[in-house]
C-alpha cells in the first residue's frame, strides 16, 4: 500500500504543491489521466476552501485498497458550516466568491460526505476512481483510515493491514517503538506476517508477529476478529494500542496487554466482545490521547468511517508521535 500524505493548508501557495504530490500518488497507484485531473480540481477546491473559509487546515490523501482510487480527506477548525446542503448548492457563497467550490467537489468525486459541527470546524471526504472501480458493490465493509508520521519524520512508525473475509473482518495495527525508520521497519515487518496469512485467530497472529519482529525494535500489537454471522469480535493486544466496539447500547474498551512483540511476550489473551450490525469498530495508537468522547459530536458516528477517524485526528492528536486511528463498520447486507 501507498504511504499516506499529509498536506498541510495554511495558504493558497500551499495548495499548488499539495496539488502536485496528489497528481504524483495518482500515478503512481494507476489512476488514469481523466481521475488526476479531477483530484488536482478537487485538491485545488478543497485546498482553497480550507484557507478562504477555515483560516487552513490539512489534506490527508491515501490510496484505497482493492482498486485504483484514492480518498482526500479535508479537516479544519473553522466556524463550521451552517447548513451543509446549502454550502453545496452552486452559488452559495459566504465570502463572496462564484459559490462554485464545494459542488464542484461533489460533481468531481465517485462518493462524498461531510460532517460539520458550530462550533468545531468541517471534515469533508471524497474518494476518486478510476471508471471500472467507482462502485465497490462487492465490498463488505467501510473502512476510514488516518496514519502519518510525527512531524518532522519522513517515514511513519506506525502500520495496519486489514482483510475483507467471508465471515467478517480482521485487522492488524502495530506501533513501532519510537518513530522513525526503525519504527518503520518494525511496523512494516508487522505488516508483511499479517499478510502472509490474515485467517490466523487474533493470539496466533500476535504470536507470529512476535516471531517476526524479533531483531527488530518490537511493537506494540493488536489484531481484531469480527465474525458478522456469529456476532461476536475476538481482540488480542499488547502494548498501548487502544479499541473499543460503539453501538447503539454504549462502547466497550477492547483490553490490551503489557508486552512488546519481537522482545518481552509473557502471555497472549483472547478477548471475545458482541457485535452488532450498527457497531463500529475504532483502533488506535497512543500517538491519540485517550480522553476523546464521540458523544461530543452529535450524528458524527453514524457518518463514514474516515470522518470519524479524521475527526478524532484532527482534535485529538499527540502532537508529538506518529499516529495511526482505524475506524470500520459493516456495510449493509
Amino acid at each position: 500500500m501507498q504511504d499516506p500524505l499529509l498536506c498541510p493548508i495554511g495558504d493558497r501557495s500551499q495548495v499548488g504543491e499539495a496539488r502536485r504530490r496528489v497528481v504524483e500518488l495518482a500515478a503512481r497507484v494507476g489512476l488514469g489521466e481523466v481521475p488526476r485531473e479531477k483530484l488536482a480540481l478537487l485538491v485545488n477546491e478543497l485546498g482553497t476552501n480550507l484557507v478562504k473559509h477555515a483560516g487552513g487546515g490539512e489534506l490527508i490523501v491515501r490510496a484505497l485498497p482493492g482498486r485504483p482510487a484514492l480518498e482526500i480527506l479535508a479537516l479544519d477548525k473553522g466556524g463550521g458550516m451552517a447548513s451543509v446542503e446549502e454550502s453545496f448548492r452552486d452559488g452559495h457563497s459566504t465570502s463572496g466568491s462564484a459559490g462554485t467550490g464545494l459542488g464542484a467537489v461533489r460533481r468531481l468525486a465517485s462518493f462524498v460526505d461531510v460532517y460539520s459541527s458550530r462550533p468545531g470546524g468541517t471534515a469533508i471526504v471524497a474518494h476518486v476512481a478510476a471508471p471500472e472501480a467507482s462502485a465497490p458493490a462487492a465490498r463488505r465493509w467501510e473502512v476510514g483510515a488516518v496514519c502519518v508520521p510525527k512531524s518532522g519524520e519522513e517515514v511513519c512508525g506506525d502500520g495496519w493491514a486489514a482483510a475483507d473475509t467471508a465471515d467478517g473482518y480482521r485487522l492488524m495495527m502495530a506501533d513501532g517503538l519510537g518513530h522513525g525508520l526503525g519504527a518503520a521497519e518494525a511496523a512494516r515487518a508487522a505488516v508483511r506476517c499479517f499478510e502472509r496469512d490474515p485467517t490466523l485467530g487474533p493470539a496466533a497472529q500476535v504470536s507470529a508477529i512476535h516471531q517476526a519482529l524479533r531483531g527488530t525494535r518490537g511493537a506494540a500489537v493488536a489484531v481484531v476478529s469480527i465474525d458478522r454471522r456469529a456476532g461476536v469480535a475476538i481482540f488480542a493486544g499488547v502494548g498501548n494500542i487502544a479499541g473499543s466496539i460503539i453501538a447503539n447500547r454504549g462502547s466497550r474498551q477492547l483490553v490490551s496487554l503489557n508486552g512488546t512483540a519481537g522482545h518481552t511476550l509473557h502471555k497472549i489473551t483472547e478477548f471475545s466482545y458482541p457485535w452488532t450490525d450498527d457497531a463500529l469498530l475504532l483502533v488506535h495508537t497512543d500517538g491519540l490521547v485517550s480522553r476523546w468522547d464521540l458523544d461530543r459530536y452529535p450524528g458524527l458516528v453514524q457518518r463514514h468511517p474516515s470522518l470519524v477517524a479524521g475527526v478524532l485526528f484532527r482534535d485529538f492528536n499527540r502532537g508529538r508521535d506518529d499516529v495511526t486511528v482505524v475506524a470500520a463498520r459493516g456495510r449493509a447486507a
